[in-house]
């Protein structure tokens, strides 16, 4: 022990790095269907190591909560901003009432049962299972101008108040979206979800030929023209007009490829190729001839690529909808295949609503796809470099709105950094979405800097709190799980309640992810999502999650602000 002291004492980076891989490691551990997250891990196996006396700069704890905040902020913009709509409404108001709800509670339990601010932000942390409020309560408790000793006790305080509320507060959603509240509206989630897909796929949750809805698998197949056959004399934009979602990709004519364009007459003895999917490749046998086997070395060079949606007059409308509307001569030969919103997969259904910002997953050749590209975004490998520049400028932003200062009911408050980079990442990854030119921020890089970002930030956290947090928690430790249970349930039960009868979020998938976006609360959307068995809970989730992301983190300031009680040396 007393080497692995010595150790940790010449490089305290050491045991920040054991710190994160242990957490995660512990974080991994299945209890049942629970499992604690590598922050809460990382967060306790801090503790643990702490108890060594390490001493790590905490200006490394500052950075790179910073970047992580930032990005936070990036990858949410576009869905923040464009939640802030007439359609999405109701969700923004029930995401909104959750937090507002849930901030409440903890400053009712903090006046009731006299909690200093360290601990009732906390409370809020891990009742509310927001490891942003870390960061942002403890820069504010720094800014309060009071010593270093009480500084640091209330920043450990943070600590345990999260360490403590943290477990619950990740199982108490989980409890009331996949058990609690379908049981007592007597909700079936898995014939809800169903009944969801079916209505947002028109009516059937099969493909009818020419329906826009990517659930059938795409195939490419070769066909001999026979001489009687009906397409013979037509030209290339006849046959994929009567194909519908089919279209011809290559021409084999005397055993070589022919250049292609939308005029070319289709000749008896014909190798064509077509690509589509299953239900549209059903016509072909009659339109072209019998099906053959390829030619040995005959290549067909297809693309898989990735999309990001910033054609403001595409969003807002429905896939089916866009399809209808769109001339063959445009869509024709491109596939859409998947649509992902913040990183999650959505119900590729018709119905679905596309948004600014969403990430869309094509099939095509490079020349189809380049030629509706432009018609809808731009591609996502354009921006496979970091544009440090509008990154150093958006940092620089960020930390300069965390020093203004305002009054909170005569109480000069401040959002400090990690608040400042929050926003500003909001506004840049806004700006990325409309102006793709600019602020380029690839997926790999900000969700590197996001999740790396928070385990440094936890791990300094939990190594810095060390002896006292152990004190702290045989001291408030059962009273505060006790709270931290109440902070949990009742924003909940009272937000669905309120959402279902005044908003009037009726559909059962649609309310219960609202419950779970509202409190931030991934692993109870993961439970929700493995109940439903289908992805029709990813679109209401992300809107109000992208909200109360917001929300929560800004609590920390604003509970250190209101709570005027410190922690007593």
């Amino acid at each position: 022990m007393d080497v692995i002291r010595h150790l940790f004492a010449i490089q305290p980076l050491l045991a920040l790095f054991i710190t994160i891989a242990l957490g995660y490691w512990v974080g991994k551990i299945k209890i049942g269907s629970f499992v604690l997250g590598g922050i809460a891990g990382t967060l306790l196996v801090g503790v643990i190591i702490g108890q060594l006396g390490v001493d790590i700069d905490s200006g490394i704890k500052n950075i790179f909560f910073a970047l992580f905040i930032y990005a936070v902020g990036f990858q949410g913009g576009p869905q923040f901003f464009h939640a802030l709509n007439r359609r999405s409404l109701n969700q923004l108001i029930s995401s909104f009432v959750m937090c507002l709800i849930g901030l409440l509670c903890v400053l009712i339990a903090a006046w009731m049962f006299g909690l200093d601010r360290g601990m009732a932000a906390g409370l809020a942390a891990g009742g509310l299972t927001q490891s942003a409020i870390l960061g942002t309560a403890g820069d504010a408790i720094a800014k309060l101008g009071l010593s270093p000793a009480l500084v640091k006790t209330m920043q450990t305080n943070v600590a345990v108040g999260y360490a403590v509320c943290y477990i619950f507060g990740s199982l108490g959603p989980i409890i009331m979206v996949s058990w609690f509240l379908p049981l007592i509206m007597k909700w079936d989630i898995r014939k809800e979800a169903v009944k969801l897909a079916k209505e947002m796929s028109g009516g059937s949750a099969e493909l009818d030929p020419g329906q826009f809805n990517a659930v059938a698998t795409l195939s490419t197949r070769m066909y001999e023209v026979a001489p009687n056959g009906k397409a013979v004399g037509r030209t290339i934009l006849e046959i994929d007009k009567a194909l519908g979602d089919a279209a011809v990709e290559a021409i084999l004519r005397g055993g070589a490829m022919i250049d292609m364009a939308d005029t070319t007459i289709i000749q008896s003895g014909d190798q064509v190729a077509i690509t589509g999917r299953v239900d549209a490749l059903k016509a072909t046998h009659d339109l072209l001839g019998a099906e053959m086997a390829p030619p040995a070395g005959l290549s067909l060079v297809e693309e898989n690529r990735e999309i990001i949606l910033t054609n403001r007059a595409l969003s807002g409308r429905e896939i089916a909808e866009i399809h209808d509307h769109a001339n063959i001569e445009t869509r024709r030969g491109v596939f859409l295949t998947a649509v992902k919103r913040m990183g999650r997969n959505l119900p590729l259904l018709g119905k679905l609503q596309l948004k600014t910002g969403d990430e869309l997953h094509f099939l095509g050749s490079p020349a189809d796809l380049n030629r509706v590209q432009s018609k809808i975004g731009y591609k996502i490998s354009a921006a496979a470099v970091t544009d440090f520049i509008f990154f150093g400028i958006g940092m620089l932003i960020g930390m300069l709105i965390g020093m203004i200062e305002f009054k909170l009911w005569g109480v000069p408050v401040s959002i400090g950094s990690g608040g400042g980079c929050l926003l500003s990442g909001l506004l840049f990854g806004w700006l990325r979405s409309v102006h793709p030119r600019f602020a380029a921020l690839p997926i790999g890089a900000s969700t590197f800097l996001r999740d790396f970002g928070l385990a440094v930030f936890v791990g300094v956290v939990g190594i810095s709190a060390g002896p006292q947090a152990l004190v702290a928690i045989r001291e408030h430790g059962l009273t505060l799980f006790f709270l931290g249970v109440g902070v949990t349930l009742i924003p909940q039960i009272i937000t669905f309640f309120f959402s279902y009868y005044v908003l009037r979020i009726k559909n059962p998938i649609e309310a219960l992810a609202c419950v779970a976006g509202g409190r931030s609360a991934n692993p109870a959307f993961a439970a929700l999502l493995e109940k439903a068995g289908n992805a029709t809970p990813v679109v209401s989730f992300t809107v109000t999650y992208a909200v109360a992301n917001v929300f929560l983190t800004l609590w920390g300031p604003v509970i250190v602000g209101i709570i005027t009680k410190n922690a007593a040396l």
